[in-house]
């Protein structure tokens, strides 16, 4: 009876481990992050994105994607992108992900989060990342906006949902400088009140009933008006989107821009 229970509970240790071993082979079953249909990367920018997309992917459990097409007959980009995630999810067996897609043949771009990520990268966090690449794609370094697009999004997804990850607050430089001010004032009241309190004043020899004023003169000369025209901020071209549902059912948080 013993032996019978000890093989059995080795039995079912034995299905606990390998259907864990399973769960993670499933979870790290995407192999391909970058789909370059338009063949805008060479071949060493594909595998060094590869590698930078899996580290972050890992990072967050949520696949960073590249998809590119040239099709000037093609979908309006969102619709497009859409279509292309519904079909990936199907075939990867994943819902959490990062998508960036782009029709070189339009010149549009979509930054999309599906699962987890349309929380972690909301509308507004997508705005915040385009704003980075724009200029990037605007040169034709598509690389380096999908490599910006990563470690961007990998950034802001950090923080709790809901907070604007470029608030002035969170920057290194803010806070050191806030330190210093902080503690020279601190320092500078410290070495003020070292050296004991003075206590004469402008009216400590100023006698009041023997001086009067003899004279008051108040005269207006001119007055100089200047304009000055302020400069409206450019853009990278107009925005679109603002997150939606994909044909299957999906939701999303999105952006998308002209470049």
């Amino acid at each position: 009876m013993k032996d019978f229970q000890a093989k059995w509970l080795l039995a079912f240790c034995l299905l606990v481990v390998f259907s864990g071993f399973g769960g993670l082979k499933a979870s790290a079953a995407v192999d391909q992050r970058i789909y370059d249909n338009a063949n805008l990367l060479s071949e060493a920018e594909i595998e060094e994105l590869e590698a930078v997309a899996a580290e972050h992917s890992r990072k967050h459990g949520t696949d960073f994607l590249f998809w590119t097409t040239a099709d000037e007959q093609s979908l309006y980009i969102q619709d497009a992108m859409s279509d292309f995630y519904d079909t990936w999810a199907n075939e990867n067996g994943q819902e959490n992900a990062v998508l960036l897609s782009m029709n070189i043949a339009t010149r549009d771009v979509y930054l999309a989060g599906f699962g987890t990520a349309e929380t972690t990268l909301d509308n507004q966090r997508v705005n915040l990342v385009l704003d980075r690449i724009i200029p990037e794609m605007q040169r034709g370094d598509y690389a380096g906006a999908f490599r910006e697009t990563v470690t961007t999004s990998s950034r802001y997804m950090e923080f709790r949902p809901g907070v604007n990850p470029e608030n002035i607050f969170f920057k290194t430089w803010f806070q050191l400088t806030l330190a210093l001010l902080l503690g020279g004032a601190i320092v500078g009241s410290m070495i003020y009140n070292s050296g004991g309190r003075v206590t004469t004043t402008a009216t400590t020899y100023f006698d009041g009933n023997n001086t009067k004023v003899t004279g008051k003169l108040d005269q207006f000369r001119n007055k100089t008006v200047s304009r000055r025209k302020v400069p409206k901020k450019s853009s990278g071209g107009g925005g679109f989107g603002g997150g939606g549902m994909t044909g299957g059912g999906r939701s999303f948080s999105g952006g998308g821009r002209k470049f």
